[in-house]
């Protein structure tokens, strides 16, 4: 469950920003996700609450707004929003596309006292 991975990391992120900027406890994380990032969501929630237990964010809200994928068309130029990384273009039908989009993770805000 590399959820658990992220999670770490998310809460390493929080306490260096809590040191560069001077808060002692985060109530609420705004957390963007892309489609195509490879996370499950549920997955993160539970890690993030067993990670974070006895923390600056132990009981924080973990807010996950999930972000469409991406890709670019060759064949008609654009670049178009995705469900699915092997979709065709919606705009055109074209299949050859390349991902550009979509596989983020990024801390959005953070609500802290």
């Amino acid at each position: 469950m590399h959820e658990m991975a992220l999670c770490e990391s998310l809460l390493q992120a929080m306490e260096e920003a809590a040191v560069a900027n001077a808060f002692t406890r985060v109530r609420r994380v705004r957390l963007e996700v892309g489609r195509f990032a490879g996370v499950e969501v549920e997955a993160l929630r539970f890690g993030f609450d067993v990670v974070t237990r006895g923390s600056l964010a132990d009981g924080a809200e973990l807010l996950v707004l999930e972000r469409p994928g991406q890709g670019w068309c060759f064949d008609c130029g654009d670049t178009v929003e995705l469900t699915a990384r092997l979709d065709p273009c919606p705009r055109c039908g074209g299949e050859r596309l390349a991902p550009n989009g979509g596989t983020e993770m990024t801390i959005k805000d953070l609500e802290v006292e």
